[in-house]
């Protein structure tokens, strides 16, 4: 027995004793265990009962390809190239990076578990299996990078679209890619462009959402983290559904960015800026300043208000900010 099939043979919360387990699997229990510690070594908090067995303290969904579709809205389905769910990779992105030559224009891969997440400026991202959401999409446009200013943006706050679809609120944008709530990170964005400056060009585009944590996961995260269990009361939404929710809105995103640039997202994205009005303190190549947030242009650009009430722009590779 693997990871994977344990996983499946506790996705209900129930308790499973490891002889029932070792017989299922015609493993012996010790082959058990061991499966237990990879599972637990990953994140995935596996409690043992004595003599009842082994247990989840909720029960999981796994990812299905075939559920995530039926899912989808017909349109939306229509409009996507390929959608496959792998239970292991590096990296949703890295494994779409390594097929964009071939992969279709709206590609969708999700994966269980990351052995190699990434985020912004190469941090590691965590991903432990039948928690949380890693996905990446590949989106190709006509006119290069000069057009697609905004694009982080503008899919944090496709993602966020996603997430109120489900009647959550209190999620926020912090410039330029990450979605927080109750005072943590909740979402990551990564978006990474290829092709010509002023041609034909793809952007690869990974998301992480955080259904569920534990209280290790979040001493792991190495800074304040949030999940949406605690934002729905306990019982986030499916792992499916919101997957489908999160793949819809993305297509449908990309389509009108395709088309319209940043502008369709300007009003969402100030609704929900959580670094507007507030103390900012910024750092990069060339030094460090201190200002109070004034929204983003029509780029996406930071806007940041300084002394003598001059207002300057950064863009998101220039610099990294913290509220003050």
């Amino acid at each position: 027995m693997q990871a994977r099939q344990l996983l499946a043979a506790l996705a209900a919360g129930e308790p499973v004793s490891g002889a029932q387990l070792a017989e299922r699997a015609g493993v012996t229990r010790a082959a058990i265990w061991k499966q237990v510690e990879a599972l637990r070594t990953r994140g995935v908090p596996v409690e043992a009962r004595g003599a009842a067995g082994y247990r989840l303290p909720w029960p999981v969904q796994l990812l299905d390809e075939s559920r995530i579709r039926a899912a989808l809205p017909r349109a939306c389905a229509s409009r996507l190239g390929t959608l496959e769910v792998h239970w292991e990779l590096d990296s949703t992105s890295s494994e779409l990076q390594r097929r964009l030559g071939e992969a279709a224009d709206v590609s969708f891969v999700l994966a269980e578990t990351q052995t190699a997440g990434r985020g912004r400026r190469g941090r590691s991202w965590l991903s432990p299996p039948g928690l949380n959401l890693y996905l990446s999409c590949v989106k190709r446009f006509n006119r290069g990078f000069a057009t697609l200013s905004g694009l982080s943006l503008a899919v944090g706050v496709m993602v966020l679209r996603a997430i109120e679809s489900f009647d959550i609120d209190g999620v926020g944008l912090k410039w330029p890619n990450d979605l927080l709530a109750a005072g943590g990170k909740l979402a990551g964005v990564l978006v990474e462009l290829s092709g010509e400056y002023q041609g034909p060009c793809a952007a690869v585009i990974g998301v992480g959402l955080n259904l569920r944590l534990t209280e290790a996961l979040r001493d792991q995260a190495g800074q304040p983290a949030c999940d949406l269990a605690t934002l729905a009361g306990g019982q986030p939404p499916e792992r499916n559904a919101m997957a489908a929710r999160l793949i819809a809105a993305l297509a449908d995103g990309l389509r009108e960015f395709e088309r319209h640039g940043f502008a369709p997202f300007v009003d969402d994205y100030a609704r929900h800026d959580l670094l507007a009005g507030r103390q900012l303190r910024l750092s990069g190549a060339q030094g460090h300043c201190e200002g109070v947030g004034a929204g983003v242009d029509a780029r996406g650009a930071l806007q940041v208000r300084l002394a003598l009430d001059e207002i300057r722009s950064f863009d998101s590779a220039d610099v990294t900010v913290r509220r003050a």
